[in-house]
Formats: C-alpha cells, structure tokens, sequence
C-alpha cells in the first residue's frame, strides 16, 4: 500500500513515510493509491472480534509495512483499560428502532479524538524507525476543542516527541480548556491563539511551510509533524469505527447482512465524516453519509450547490468544535472525486488561498450528493434537542450530538427514508456542562468544572472520571499569542531562536 499527495499524484511513499511526514512538502495530504476490499465475509469474520482486533485488521489493509504483531500490540495497548472504560469501547445506544447513538466518548479525554490518538502516538513511533528518521519529532496541532487534550494526552512523555497545542482563546468549552492547560508531561506545550480556529490553523500550516525554521530545527535535530486529521495516522484508526458499528449492529440483530444503513456525522473539518466515506469506499453497506453542521455551514452549502465560500460570518457556538469555515480533510475528498487530478486539487485549493471560494464541476457534485446528504442546526434547535431527547427517552448527549440528530430529524422528515441510521456521538456532555444544563431548563450559576456535579446531580447521570478528576486541576499553561507570535512561540519552545 503506497501513497500519493492530493496536490501530485506521481510521488508515492509508504504508509511509515507518510505518517511521518504528516503533510507533503506540496501542501497536499497523503492519501492512499487505491482502497482495499472490505467482503461481507470479512465483515462476518469480524463480527466475531473484540474492538481492538477489529481495528488491528483494518489498519493492516492500509498499513502493510507493519507486521500484524505490532498492530494488534499497539491497539490492545490504546484500547485497554483504564484508557477505555467501556467494555465495547465504542458501544451503540438503541434510542428506537431506527435510531443508534455510536458513543466515541469512553475513553481518557471523553471525547471522540481518543479513537484515533491514543493509538497513533505507537503507530508514529514506529513509523519513525521504520522510515530510518533519527531526529526527534515536535508535533504541532491546532484545535477546536477536543483534538487538542486527546493529542497531549496520547504523545504525553512519549520518548523522542514533543507536542505544541493551539487553541482559540475564547472558542473552547471552560472544560475543554482546562483539560489542556492542566495537562501533565513534560514535552507539552499549550497555548491560546487570539482568533478563531481557522486564524490558529493557518497559523500552523504557515510554520508547516516556512522553510527558514525547518533548517534551523533540522540543525537541532528536529522536524515537526501533525496529530491533526490532516495526518494520515489520524484518519485510519477512525475508519475502524464505522466498521465495527456495522458489526455490532449484525451482532445485535437489528440488521441483515449486506443491508444498508445511514451515518449522521456532526463535522467542521471533515474528517470524522471522510472516515465513513472511505469505508464506503472499501464496501462497508452504507445507504447516506448525513453532514450535520452547526450554524457554520459551510460544509451544508458546498454539499447542496457545490461552491465552497468561506467568506461568510464566523460564529461562535454551543458546539465549538465545529466552528470552522476551513474544512481541511474536504481535499481528500475532491481529489478521490476528481479522478484523482492533483492539478484540479491544486487549482480547488489555490483559488481558496487567493479567493476565498472554488466551485467544483457538475459531475463532481453530483457524486458528492449520491452518497452525502446535510443539514445544519441552530442554536436554538441544538438546545431544544438536548432537551427533547432527555425528556422523551432518558439520554444525555452534548451539543455536537445535538446538531446531529436534529439533522437526521430533519432528513427523514424530508425524504422519508427510515433506514436504520447511526448518530455518531463525539463527546460526553459534560464536556458542555453550561450548555447542556441550560438546554435541561435547569438552573446553575458559575461555570467549567464547578458545574459537573450539578449536572450529574440534575440528571442522576454518573460523571466520566477523567472529567471529575479536573476538579482538583490547575492550568499550566495561561500564554496567550496572537496569530503572528505562533511561529516565535514555537520557536521559544524547541529552543530554536
């Protein structure tokens, strides 16, 4: 299995390499050559294993210059208790016949980035070896909300690493950033970015491609790689997900094998969601791929007319981490739908550089529309969903759950289709204790971590103990830059004035 950049489609490297590099040196984003085969016989073969050997199997698809050993070591090792609490680690809730929760929140940072990063921290590790890379490597992440404490926490101590994390200051949930800046290790750095996530990850691609700092890193034996989904060690452990609820759902017999089934996917980058339509790629049964986006719509308007405009309002809302207007992952998308034509994905990209905006050809949209469908949710439709759902069947979810399954309400209201589908749940809600007791019609006054027990007290729901422990937490970090003081930042931390 090699790998091509989205921007040239004649360089390929290996898995090991591509992992490594996180980002080719033309901007794009590794991609494999071609996709492997998923068989219904596979799928029964791994209805029969555990979460950790399902994902042990599908990574070796995509990563064969790994020995099956060193797989199935590195994701017994990420999935394991006390990391994971939940015996299925990534277990379907039945709200109703047609309706599934998949809740990706069980593992250390109770939020869905624990699925792909506390097993890509042993993948890269390896990958360095395997590419002969003799430095160390400095991982850089811009994040909003929940990529940034899964990343710390997957690459804490990790020998031969550093991590720097930004953040939007402003644009995470209280408990989102304490999480990060109380998070222990000491090759972690964490700091706020004066702007929005977009400002923070431009600021980041910009360090990514300045060449006068990667010579004088390289000098100090350094080189800087991604924990963001724009690494192709991030977006491989997610594809597993998907999987393994189709799995499930055979095993509990709620479907047949080879029925199809929908995924609702609350996204802003587009990751999360390229995961589900690469496993369609493989063969996995999949009716729609439903984009649930918040009042940032982007990605709902490019889907629907096929122009991506990012000159648009940038609004802050109860679900933060999807406040984005740049959908990074959307390039890997547009070149499998391009025939993979680096040229044309340069072309997409550049007038998004200069312009703003780019508008894909007919043919391309109407592939997008045969297996996407969207919708987007206000703030007002999130609360009364949190709400809603609570009342009628007893369930807590958080706010980005919330945009989903009011999107999927509305889907089937409008095209009737009841097939069985999938909400994917990214994060415990209380993560979002503010929004979520609001959304509850329930009183509270102060804020961040002072508002867990009153949540668990409201709805006799038992806090995730990662969260009850930032109770007794104090931020390390409290540096705030503006976009301009990120390169200087990074700088000062690797030592490299």
């Amino acid at each position: 299995m090699l790998y091509q950049s989205t921007r040239n489609g004649t360089d390929l490297i290996s898995g090991a390499e591509a992992i490594v590099r996180g980002i080719s040196e033309d901007g794009g984003l590794f991609v494999p050559q071609s996709f492997p085969v998923l068989t219904d016989d596979m799928i029964n073969l791994l209805t029969k294993k555990t979460y950790s050997e399902r994902a042990a199997y599908i990574m070796s698809l995509f990563l064969n210059d790994f020995s099956s050993t060193e797989l199935t070591e590195f994701c017994e090792e990420a999935y394991r208790e006390p990391g994971f609490t939940h015996s299925s680690t990534a277990p379907l809730h039945k709200l109703d016949k047609i309706t599934h929760f998949l809740e990706l929140w069980h593992g250390p940072t109770c939020a869905f980035k624990d699925m792909a990063l506390q097993v890509m921290p042993r993948v890269l590790t390896a990958s360095l070896h395997k590419a002969g890379e003799a430095r160390d490597v400095c991982i850089l992440v811009a994040t909003s909300g929940d990529t940034g404490k899964a990343a710390l926490e997957g690459f804490r101590d990790v020998p031969g690493t550093k991590i720097i994390v930004f953040y939007p200051r402003d644009g995470v949930s209280d408990v989102q950033e304490l999480q990060m800046t109380s998070q222990a290790g000491e090759n972690v750095y964490v700091i706020s970015v004066e702007g929005n996530f977009d400002d923070a990850q431009t600021g980041v691609k910009a360090i990514f491609s300045n060449k006068e700092l990667s010579t004088v890193l390289n000098e100090k034996r350094i080189f800087l790689s991604s924990a963001n989904s724009i690494n192709w060690g991030r977006l491989v452990p997610q594809i597993v997900y998907y999987v393994s609820a189709y799995c499930d759902l055979l095993n509990c017999g709620d479907i047949e094998p080879g029925e199809k089934i929908n995924f609702c996917v609350p996204t802003g980058n587009f990751g999360n969601i390229l995961a589900a339509y690469y496993s369609e790629l493989m063969g996995l049964r999949i009716n729609k791929l439903i984009c649930a986006s918040n009042r940032n719509d982007v990605l709902t308007q490019f889907i629907k007319t096929g122009v991506y405009d990012k000159n648009r309002p940038f609004y802050t809302t109860v679900s933060p981490s999807m406040d984005i207007l740049v959908s990074s992952n959307l390039e890997r998308l547009l070149f499998e739908l391009s025939g993979k034509n680096g040229g044309a994905v340069s072309a997409y990209m550049s007038a998004l550089a200069d312009e703003g905006r780019y508008i894909v050809p007919g043919a391309v949209q109407s592939e997008i529309n045969r297996i996407f469908a969207c919708g987007h949710c206000s703030e007002t439709d999130t609360m009364a969903t949190i709400g809603d759902t609570f009342k009628h069947h007893g369930y807590l979810i958080d706010t980005h759950t919330a945009v989903a399954y009011k999107v999927l309400d509305d889907y089937r209201e409008t095209t009737g289709d009841n097939t069985l589908s999938v909400v994917v749940s990214t994060a415990s809600p209380f993560k979002f204790c503010d929004s979520v007791i609001t959304a509850l019609g329930q009183p509270h006054s102060g804020g961040g971590v002072a508002l867990i027990d009153r949540l668990a007290e409201i709805t006799g729901t038992a806090v995730p103990a990662p969260l009850a422990a930032l109770k007794d937490q104090t931020p390390r970090f409290t540096e705030s830059v503006p976009v301009e003081g990120m390169e200087a930042a990074v700088r000062w931390f690797l030592g490299g004035e």
